[in-house]
């Protein structure tokens, strides 16, 4: 499952009859773009202003809504207002994971915060490393490219992919964002390419793992495909549908 972002009814239910749940990041709630009236914005600024900020997104208007935001953060203290309200929504969430539950972080996460509530027994937060599930290899890489969007998580282009080299072979490569390939990265409703990892698509053209799992993109146009003999795999955008993705062998 991928890009939780508040859905904390459903979290508590997706573990259910599950050996072990896998999370791919994207537990803040921002601002819901198919509803401006959840998340932290819409919480500190309203919904007319949310309405807004979603307008010059959508429209592509990077600059405008970074100088909108500018004039609604003036005289806040920006930091300690989100940090608030992130760390409310991490409590419940990560209090919501059963066990095991294996994670990454994905764009909009805040790091240094994870070890706070992931400190108890069932929670593993990976990142640039392995694990074995049930015999299979799991490599992990969090958090996101460099994009307009200014997300809290977003590494250099070297930095991630070191984080991908450093698994080396694995039999299932777990990352927040997809391969760089075209039909993984557009998001239909959004109606724009998100930030996809070119080391992310070579790894998979040259250890050819089972299995690529990701998120990120919320209405993608393919949600699979094959690369090689490699399934890749948008696991969801678990915040509207609730659903995780299940695999077994």
């Amino acid at each position: 499952m991928s890009d939780v972002h508040g859905n904390t009814e459903a979290l508590a239910r997706a573990g259910d009859g599950a050996d072990a749940l896998i999370c791919l990041g994207d537990l803040v709630l921002f601002l819901d773009y198919a509803d401006h009236s959840r998340g932290i914005f819409p919480d500190l600024f309203g919904v007319e202003n949310a309405d807004r900020i979603v307008e010059l997104r959508t429209a592509r208007r990077f600059e405008e809504a970074h100088a909108f935001g500018r004039q609604l953060w003036a005289g806040l203290d920006r930091d300690t207002l989100i940090e608030g309200a992130v760390r409310r929504q991490y409590a419940q969430m990560f209090a919501a994971f059963p066990t095991p539950t294996y994670a990454t972080y994905g764009n909009v996460d805040v790091p240094g915060l994870w070890p706070e509530y992931a400190d108890r027994d069932g929670i593993t937060v990976l990142d640039g490393q392995r694990v074995e599930i049930g015999g299979r290899v799991f490599g992990f890489v969090g958090g996101g490219l460099p994009s307009p969007m200014r997300t809290p998580y977003e590494v250099d282009v070297e930095e991630y992919a070191a984080k991908v080299e450093a698994l080396g072979e694995v039999d299932v490569l777990c990352s927040h964002i997809p391969p760089e390939v075209p039909e993984l990265c557009y998001d239909t409703v959004a109606r724009r390419f998100e930030r996809g990892s070119e080391a992310l698509l070579a790894a998979i053209r040259r250890t050819r793992p089972r299995y690529a799992l990701f998120g990120h993109v919320h209405q993608p146009l393919a949600r699979r495909m094959r690369i090689g003999n490699t399934e890749c795999v948008n696991v969801g955008h678990f915040a509207s549908t609730g659903r995780p993705w299940v695999l077994e062998w």
